[in-house]
């Protein structure tokens, strides 16, 4: 028997991850609207997946590739200057940065809605999302770093600067998790250790929160995220 996955197979997740790498490999290598194509597929793949750290490494690596590979093909048969071939790389990381901001907004949001309808989440299951949340940013930089590292040269040396610009200045996810994570301690230290399991679970309701931005239904979300602030292009 296969393992579901929110309601679907291991082998649909399977399937998901492999389009989102092709899709992106083709939107970098066509390098049209780059950032919001990215944005916008890899929040689709993150309302139909797990939130635990490995479905989120598996996402971002399969971005990443797609990325990796769109870059190769678009230098290979490209006859514009390199560096504007390498645009569509800073586009395309800066649009996974968004889509995982959106990601962290959508778990504060979770968190807001449930308090305003009177509802609880476990204790047990807000410090575990709290844990994996904290998580995201360095294994964003660190699955960017790797890409880096199997990259060519000019390929390598735009993904390395992108994320030494990260740790300098910081990034749209990052900025975002300040926030979030400051609703979860309020949220776990308000409650104390004496909060039951009242059967709401955080994960669905971040399911559904991202399946509504991956519709375009909750646009102040997209709004409030400004990755270009974080992810432009070094200078």
């Amino acid at each position: 028997m296969q393992k579901k996955t929110g309601g679907r197979t291991a082998h649909d997740a399977t399937a998901d991850i492999s389009a989102l790498e092709a899709e992106v490999r083709g939107a970098v290598a066509k390098g049209d609207n780059v950032q919001q194509t990215v944005r916008d597929l890899t929040v689709k793949v993150l309302s139909t997946q797990n939130r635990d750290l490995e479905s989120l490494r598996r996402i971002m690596t399969a971005v990443m590739q797609g990325v990796h590979d769109g870059a190769q093909q678009k230098l290979q048969h490209t006859s514009a200057h390199t560096q504007t071939a390498l645009t569509p790389i800073r586009d395309a990381v800066a649009g996974l940065d968004a889509a995982l901001a959106q990601f962290a907004e959508a778990s504060k949001l979770a968190l807001e809605e449930a308090a305003g309808r009177a509802q609880k989440f476990s204790n047990e299951e807000l410090t575990r999302a709290r844990g994996e949340l904290e998580s995201v940013e360095n294994l964003f930089l660190e699955t960017v770093q790797a890409s880096a590292s199997t990259a060519q040269k000019v390929v390598s040396e735009t993904l390395h600067d992108l994320v030494a610009h990260a740790k300098h200045n910081g990034t749209a996810v990052g900025s975002q998790l300040k926030d979030t994570l400051a609703t979860f301690n309020h949220e776990i230290t308000s409650a104390g250790q004496t909060r039951l399991e009242a059967g709401l679970q955080l994960t669905h309701a971040i399911t559904d929160l991202m399946r509504q931005v991956a519709a375009g239904l909750l646009t102040g979300i997209a709004e409030r995220v400004k990755p270009d602030d974080k992810a432009k292009k070094p200078g």
